[in-house]
């Protein structure tokens, strides 16, 4: 299966992951698009659910292949991503253990959006205790779109493939008094308020 590179992922890439449980490629092949995914992520704070974006160099008017998107860092947007996360979680259960793993990449400067990607990845999978191995694809594959997860997880719109049923599995949010269970957020969520019992809530999710 080949999956997209995305900014600490959604939940349902995570069970996907996991229902794999072997080798992966990530895509590095394809084009850069604009809203999705790849350069942000979901996580639910104190004013509601709220999107988190990595800002990246323009190339105008030209389309660029993904493994050669580069990170914009005029904008302290390490600071202001680390400060929301802070913000959101600091009062969760597994806070103070998951950001020793998860901060320091908020410090240093990664050229491509890829790399940065792929760190928070192996990050995650490691706390998730998702044992597979990344490898990145050498070339664009087609596939046929009801089976190409690449552009199954998107913010736009609800996740469907045919040949997975998924289902998000509620568990405790910090905020669930003020907006009740908050479903297709960022893997940070589930990890900063379940730990370790993360990877059954995954396992539980998808058939």
């Amino acid at each position: 299966m080949i999956f997209p590179s995305l900014y600490n992922a959604p939940i349902v890439y995570y069970a996907l992951l996991l229902a794999k449980n072997s080798s992966v490629i990530i895509e590095q092949y394809d084009h850069y698009t604009k809203q999705t995914y790849r350069n942000r992520c979901r996580i639910l704070g104190g004013n509601g659910p709220m999107d988190m974006h990595i800002p990246i160099v323009k190339n105008h008017g030209k389309k660029t292949v993904f493994k050669n998107v580069k990170v914009d860092y005029d904008s302290p947007w390490q600071a202001v991503h680390w400060k929301s996360i802070n913000s959101a979680y600091a009062s969760a259960p597994y806070f103070e253990f998951i950001q020793d793993y998860i901060e320091p990449v908020y410090s240093r400067k990664y050229t491509f959006l890829i790399d940065l990607n792929c760190e928070l990845l192996s990050i995650t999978s490691e706390l998730l205790n998702i044992d597979i191995n990344h490898v990145l694809s050498k070339q664009y594959a087609f596939i046929e779109p009801e089976s190409d997860i690449r552009e199954a997880i998107h913010p736009k719109r609800a996740f469907q493939m045919k040949s997975i049923e998924y289902t998000p599995l509620p568990y405790h949010q910090v905020f669930a008094d003020r907006y009740g269970f908050v479903k297709d957020l960022s893997i940070l969520d589930l990890l900063f308020n379940e730990g370790q019992n993360a990877g059954g809530i995954l396992k539980r999710s998808i058939l």
